[in-house]
């Protein structure tokens, strides 16, 4: 009778430990899952201002059309890369972040050269726009960082024994990170101010 013990008893240990390790897994997955859900809902924002000022910006007699039509497809093709939180991978993150840097670059465009028009400038509801994008671009950049943070203790988990072993055996991969682009460090310039002309003079 006590022969059985022992391997019964390793047997529910296994057991146990399957269990732990696989809640924790899940646990720090659904973690990693919710910082996403906060950078998309981040660039979301951004997509819904950009909308906003566009509409503003098309108000404005003679405005270049062709600024304002790379900013328009820039956000068409930011707001068509999706991706699945459960299984983040590198390429599908660099498409994203392609295509979100290449609709901040068209609204940089836009913004330098709303200068030329005086009454966009003095537009309350352009500057309030304007400042709200600025808020969000650093929102952008705190998500981000916290999304990093999140995939960073996940990845560490499932490579730390004895998680890696049940990781593997449930199919927990590893999630992509954002990484920094040439000029990053510096969160979109999306303000202006309008004071330094007259400064100048």
């Amino acid at each position: 009778m006590r022969k059985w013990l022992i391997p019964v008893g390793i047997i529910v240990v296994l057991l146990l430990l399957a269990v732990s390790s696989y809640n924790g897994l899940v646990g720090i997955e659904a973690d990693t899952k919710t910082a996403w859900s906060k950078v998309e809902s981040a660039y979301q924002r951004r997509n819904d201002l950009i909308g906003n000022l566009v509409k503003t910006v098309q108000g404005a007699a003679d405005f270049e059309k062709g600024t304002l039509t790379a900013v328009i497809e820039a956000r068409a093709k930011a707001t068509a890369v999706t991706i699945d939180p459960a299984n983040i991978s590198p390429e599908q993150l660099a498409q994203f972040q392609q295509a979100q840097s290449g609709l901040t670059s068209s609204l940089s465009r836009l913004l330098v050269s709303v200068e030329q028009y005086p009454n966009l400038k003095a537009n309350q509801n352009f500057l309030e726009l304007q400042s709200q994008l600025e808020g969000t671009e650093n929102r952008i950049n705190v998500e981000r960082d916290r999304f990093n943070d999140a995939a960073n203790l996940y990845d560490k988990k499932i490579r730390s024994f004895p998680s890696v072993i049940f990781a593997k055996l449930f199919g927990f991969n590893e999630i992509a990170r954002f990484k920094a682009e040439a000029g990053a460090e510096k969160a979109p310039e999306v303000e202006f101010n309008f004071d330094k002309k007259a400064e100048a003079k």
